[in-house]
C-alpha cells in the first residue's frame, strides 16, 4: 500500500475515536508479545486466560489505545490490522468478515474504492492466516467463540488450505 493510502486510511480511522479498541483484546501469538514488548508495551498488557490477549484499561479501551489513536500502530496485533476484516473458524473452514458501515468508518470507503478494498482485503487475508497458523488450537478456539461486531461475510476457505506446512495440526 502506498504511504498517501496508508495515510488516508489512518486518517479516517483516528477520527471514529477508537470504536474497534473499546473492549477489543486481540489473541497474541509468542511471536506479537515479543514484538510488543520490544516496542514499549510490558507483560502488565498482557492477559493470559484461555487465549493471549491485549488486557483493557478501566475506560474499556485497549492498553494500546493512548491519546486518539494506537500507540503501537507500526507493530500492533495481526487482528488490528486486518481492520476492518474480521474473522472465525467455523466448520473446517476460514471465515473473513467486513464490519457493518456503521461500526467502522473505514468500510464505506473501502467499499467506494475496490482497488484499496482489494489491498486491504489481502493484507487482512495474509495477518488472519498468519495468525490461524500461528496461535494454538486451543487459543483459537477460545479467540473464536468471542462474540463479534454485526458483519458480512466476504470469503470463506478451507481450513486445511490455510494449515497447509503446519505440522502440528
Amino acid at each position: 500500500m502506498n504511504q498517501a493510502t496508508y495515510e488516508l486510511l489512518t486518517t479516517i480511522c483516528d477520527r471514529c475515536g477508537g470504536r474497534c479498541c473499546y473492549y477489543a483484546r486481540p489473541p497474541l501469538t509468542e511471536e506479537r508479545i515479543s514484538i510488543l514488548l520490544e516496542n514499549g508495551m510490558t507483560l502488565d498488557d498482557v492477559l493470559f486466560r484461555d487465549h493471549r490477549m491485549l488486557d483493557c484499561k478501566s475506560t474499556g479501551f485497549c492498553v494500546g489505545f493512548s491519546e486518539g489513536r494506537c500507540r503501537v500502530q507500526h507493530v500492533k496485533p495481526e487482528t488490528c490490522s486486518a481492520g476492518p476484516f474480521i474473522f472465525d473458524v467455523r466448520d473446517g473452514c476460514l471465515r473473513i468478515y467486513l464490519r457493518k458501515d456503521r461500526t467502522c468508518d473505514l468500510v464505506a470507503f473501502l467499499k467506494g474504492n475496490p482497488a484499496v478494498y482489494h489491498e486491504q482485503f489481502e493484507l487482512a487475508l495474509e495477518k488472519i492466516q498468519h495468525l490461524v497458523r500461528s496461535l494454538p488450537r486451543e487459543e483459537l478456539t477460545s479467540f473464536c467463540g468471542v462474540e463479534g461486531p454485526e458483519t458480512e461475510k466476504v470469503a470463506e476457505m478451507p481450513l486445511s488450505e490455510v494449515l497447509i506446512g503446519c505440522a502440528d495440526r
